[in-house]
């Protein structure tokens, strides 16, 4: 491995993020500092200053990077799948997966949706956030619209209650301080949604 007070600005732009990202999942996000950031890398707080402004700077960072990446994954699942109710599934188990592999995510997401000002950081959260929810709401739409979910479903409603699934094994899981659980709890309470909205059950969708 390059000797980190050498790497390359983006090698060491990731590296940051990912710290943070490790920092996040093992602890509270507001007690993240640059100091501690240093430290978990080794390195100067001057050598995250060549590359980040501040702490705000690092944060707009870790938030963009994650939404790009869950973004992307969401897309591709959602394109491979054949129905709607085949990429609604896909989407939501994607999303558990992004999080148990960046336990730290969530953590930050959730503590900046929560920030009484408007930070930079916060307005990505936002972003993505809308993002997501528009993404969903096109495959219930689909799912309605050409009778594989009910046919008087509340899209909005439906949207709403799908994200806030997933928040709420997040929140649970974060309280008991074991972020994998989800990936177990996961499948039951799909399924239980998808017959909320008037799927088939699998397999016979």
């Amino acid at each position: 491995m390059a000797n980190r007070k050498h790497l390359p600005a983006e090698e060491r732009r990731e590296l940051t993020i990912r710290t943070v990202l490790d920092l996040c999942s093992r602890g509270n996000p507001s007690r993240v500092t640059m100091a501690s950031i240093a430290d978990a890398m080794r390195v100067t707080q001057g050598a995250l200053f060549r590359h980040f402004r501040g702490k705000d700077d690092i944060w707009c960072a870790v938030i963009d990077w994650a939404a790009k990446r869950l973004m992307r994954r969401v897309d591709r699942a959602v394109e491979q799948a054949t129905t709607p109710g085949e990429a609604l599934r896909a989407l939501f188990m994607t999303h558990v997966v992004f999080i148990t592999e960046h336990p730290g995510v969530p953590r930050m997401l959730m503590g900046e949706l929560q920030h009484p000002e408007p930070t930079p950081a916060r307005r990505i959260a936002r972003s993505l956030l809308e993002a997501y929810r528009q993404r969903v709401s096109a495959v219930l739409s689909e799912g309605r619209d050409g009778g594989e979910f009910a046919p008087d479903l509340d899209v909005d409603a439906a949207a709403v209650q799908f994200i806030g699934t997933i928040q709420g094994m997040v929140l649970q899981s974060l309280m008991v301080g074991d972020v994998s659980r989800i990936r177990g709890q996961a499948p039951r309470l799909l399924e239980l949604y998808m017959r909320g909205i008037g799927a088939a059950r699998r397999g016979h969708d």
